[in-house]
C-alpha cells in the first residue's frame, strides 16, 4: 500500500514537471534559453518623443495634435498611429475615411520630420469590433483553407474580435503576409507597434489550457511563436528600412515574467496599459495591510509602471517606457501627468499617448510648463542615452540600473541617480550611496555619500542627483532647462563635473563616429581632452571658481569664447571644433 502510494506522488510529481516544463512553455527554463543576447542598436529618432492618441483616431486629429505641439513649442519626433487604422484587423490596408489621402499624408509627416510608427498585432480576423469592416468570415476561411494560419476549430477571441494567428513557419504564409504589409511599407513607415496578442497563441484541453498550435512546421509553442513574432516582423522591417523598429512589450506585471519580447530582437519597449491612477496615501489607508503593494493588486496605475520598468531593465531590456499619464481612463489628474512626465524624461522612451485629453494647450498652463521642459531635457539628453544603446549591444552597460537600496531607485547611466516620486505627494526618501552627488535643477552644493534624506520636491523639481565626476554630452536646443538657449544649437553641450578623472565616449547619432571626451585636475588645473573627431561643443564645468587662463592647443583662448558665471558656478566654453588636438587647459 505504502509503495503505491509513493508511485502515485511520483507519478503526480512527474506529470507536474511535465507540464510546467512541456505544456505550459510560457514559464518553462528550457524556453528562455533561446531569449538571451544584447539589445540590438535602437536608431536615435526613437529616443526622441513619441506622440498618440485612442480617443478619435484621424488624420485630422492628429494634425490638430502636431500643430498644437509645434505651436506651443513641445518637442516631437515620432507619431504613433494605434488601433483602429486599417480597414480591418490585420490587412494592411489604411481606412481613409479616418486617414484621409495616405500617399500624400505620409509624406508630408515625413517631410515634417515625424518618423511613423503603426499598431499590429500576428491576427487575421473574422470580426473587429471597431474596424471599418467588422464582419468578413470568408477572409478569415480563406486564410486558414489556405494554411496561412496556425490551426483552429474556430476563430480565437482577443480583445479587438475574433481570428486566427498567422502561420510564420509557412513560407507561402509569409509571402502573403509581407504582400500585405507592402502596402504600407511603400509609404515608408517607420516601424511597428507590436501588441501582445501572440500571448494568447494556445489550445484548451477541456478547461485547462494547452499551450501549442498546429502549425505548418508541427506542434509550437507560445514562446516559440512569440519569438517569431518579435524577430521576424523586426528582421523583417530592416529590409523595407535600415532605421526600422518595433514597439514591443518587455515584461507586464507577472504574466511572462521572462519578459514578452526578445531582448535581441527589442529596440524599444513599453510594460503596458496602465490606468490614470496612482497610489495614493488615501488608498494605502483604506487597505487592510498598509504595507501592501495596491499597485500589482488590482491598481495598475503609475507605480506599477515603474516597477515594470525596473524589472524590465533588470531583465536586460534597454530602452523601456511607459504611456506619460497611463492609457486607460478618461481623465488624468494634473499632478499625475507631471509627476508621470519627468519619470517618463529619465527612461528611453518618453511616450505620451493613450486615452484623455494629450492636447497639453487646453489642460492648465502649469502642466504645459512642467512638461514641455521636462520633455525637452528628455530630447536633450539623446547624445547621453544613445551612449548606452552602443555600450549595451556591446555587451556593456545598460541605460537603466536598479539599486538596492532606496525604493524604486535606479541609475540612468553611469551619473544620474532617480528616486522617482511615485505618490501624490512632494515628499521622498532619497538614499544616496557612496561619493559626491548634486541635486541636478540646482546643483550647487556638493552632498557626502552615502546619505539618507527626506525632503519636499515641488512640482517643477524632481529627485535627480548626478554623480561628482559626470561627464554627460547633451544636444541643446532651447533655454527651456536652463542649460543654454536656441544659440546651442548646433553645437553638443557637454556637462563636466571635476572630480578626478573621467572618460566618456561620445557617438554620433548619425554616424556612430567616435569622440572621446576625457579630463583630468592636475596640478590646480583641468585639462580636458576630444579624440577621435573633431566636435562643435560648448562645455559646461561646474567650477567653484573663476580661471585665470585658459588655453586650447597650448594656445590663448581668446576671452569672447569662454565666461565664468558665480551664480550658477559655471565656466562655459564655446569652441565650434577647429582645433588640432582638442586639448584644453583651465589653470586656476
Amino acid at each position: 500500500m505504502k509503495g503505491l502510494k509513493i508511485a502515485f506522488w511520483a507519478l503526480v510529481f512527474l506529470l507536474g514537471i511535465a507540464y510546467f516544463y512541456w505544456f505550459l512553455p510560457v514559464w518553462g527554463i528550457p524556453f528562455n534559453g533561446q531569449r538571451q543576447g544584447n539589445p540590438p542598436l535602437t536608431p536615435a529618432w526613437a529616443l526622441e518623443c513619441w506622440l498618440w492618441e485612442d480617443d478619435v483616431n484621424t488624420s485630422d486629429y492628429v494634425d490638430e495634435l502636431l500643430r498644437g505641439y509645434k505651436e506651443y513649442d513641445i518637442p516631437v519626433r515620432t507619431v504613433l498611429l494605434d488601433s483602429p487604422w486599417s480597414v480591418r484587423y490585420n490587412d494592411f490596408e489604411i481606412d481613409t475615411i479616418r486617414y484621409k489621402d495616405p500617399e500624400v499624408w505620409f509624406p508630408k509627416l515625413q517631410d515634417e520630420g515625424y518618423r511613423i510608427v503603426l499598431w499590429m498585432t500576428p491576427m487575421v480576423n473574422s470580426y473587429s469590433n471597431d474596424t471599418r469592416v467588422m464582419e468578413d468570415r470568408t477572409w478569415y476561411d480563406d486564410s486558414m483553407e489556405k494554411g496561412f494560419l496556425a490551426k483552429s476549430k474556430s476563430p480565437n477571441e482577443w480583445w479587438k474580435g475574433e481570428g486566427g494567428f498567422i502561420d510564420y513557419s509557412n513560407p507561402k504564409a509569409m509571402d502573403w503576409w509581407r504582400g500585405l504589409q507592402q502596402n504600407v511599407f511603400d509609404l515608408g513607415i517607420d516601424g511597428w507597434k507590436l501588441d501582445g496578442a501572440a500571448t494568447l497563441f494556445y489550445s484548451e484541453i477541456g478547461a485547462l489550457p494547452f499551450f501549442y498550435k498546429k502549425t505548418s512546421s508541427g506542434w509550437m509553442s507560445t514562446r516559440t511563436y512569440m519569438d517569431h513574432y518579435y524577430r521576424d516582423e523586426y528582421t523583417y522591417g530592416l529590409t523595407q528600412n535600415p532605421e526600422f523598429l518595433t514597439l514591443s512589450r518587455a515584461i507586464d506585471r507577472g504574466y511572462h515574467p521572462e519578459g514578452f519580447a526578445p531582448i535581441d530582437a527589442s529596440p524599444v519597449n513599453w510594460v503596458g496599459d496602465q490606468k490614470h491612477e496612482w497610489v495614493t496615501d488615501k488608498m494605502i489607508k483604506e487597505n487592510d495591510n498598509p504595507r501592501k503593494d495596491i499597485a500589482l493588486k488590482g491598481v495598475q496605475g503609475f507605480e506599477s509602471a515603474i516597477d515594470n520598468i525596473l524589472k524590465s531593465a533588470k531583465l536586460g531590456y534597454n530602452i523601456v517606457g511607459s504611456d506619460v499619464g497611463g492609457f486607460s481612463g478618461s481623465t488624468i489628474p494634473p499632478r499625475l501627468y507631471i509627476r508621470w512626465a519627468q519619470f517618463s524624461s529619465f527612461c528611453g522612451l518618453f511616450l505620451n499617448g493613450g486615452h484623455g485629453e494629450r492636447r497639453l494647450w487646453k489642460r492648465t498652463d502649469q502642466e504645459l510648463r512642467i512638461i514641455r521642459n521636462y520633455a525637452w531635457l528628455h530630447t536633450e539628453l539623446v547624445p547621453y542615452m544613445y551612449h548606452y544603446v552602443i555600450s549595451a549591444h556591446n555587451g556593456g552597460r545598460k541605460l537603466q540600473t536598479p539599486l538596492k537600496q532606496g525604493k524604486y531607485q535606479y541609475m540612468f547611466g553611469d551619473d544620474f541617480l532617480i528616486a522617482p516620486i511615485y505618490k501624490d505627494t512632494g515628499l521622498r526618501e532619497v538614499v544616496l550611496p557612496e561619493g559626491k552627488w548634486r541635486y541636478f535643477f540646482d546643483d550647487t552644493t556638493l552632498l557626502e555619500g552615502p546619505l539618507e534624506f527626506e525632503r519636499e520636491f515641488p512640482l517643477h523639481g524632481f529627485p535627480v542627483y548626478i554623480k561628482e565626476g559626470a561627464i554627460v554630452p547633451m544636444d541643446v536646443k532651447r533655454e527651456y532647462t536652463g542649460l543654454g538657449d536656441s544659440g546651442s544649437e548646433g553645437f553638443i553641450t557637454v556637462l563636466i563635473y571635476p572630480e578626478g578623472d573621467n572618460t566618456f565616449t561620445y557617438y554620433d547619432v548619425e554616424t556612430s563616429r567616435e569622440t572621446i571626451i576625457s579630463y583630468e585636475t592636475k596640478n590646480r588645473g583641468l585639462n580636458i581632452s576630444f579624440k577621435g573627431g573633431e566636435l562643435s561643443h560648448i562645455l559646461r564645468i561646474h567650477s567653484e571658481k573663476a580661471p585665470q587662463t585658459i588655453t586650447l592647443d597650448n594656445r590663448d583662448l581668446p576671452q569672447q569664447m569662454w565666461k565664468y558665471d558665480p551664480k550658477q558656478k559655471k565656466l562655459i566654453i564655446r569652441s565650434a571644433g577647429h582645433f588640432s588636438n582638442g586639448a584644453y587647459r583651465i589653470n586656476y
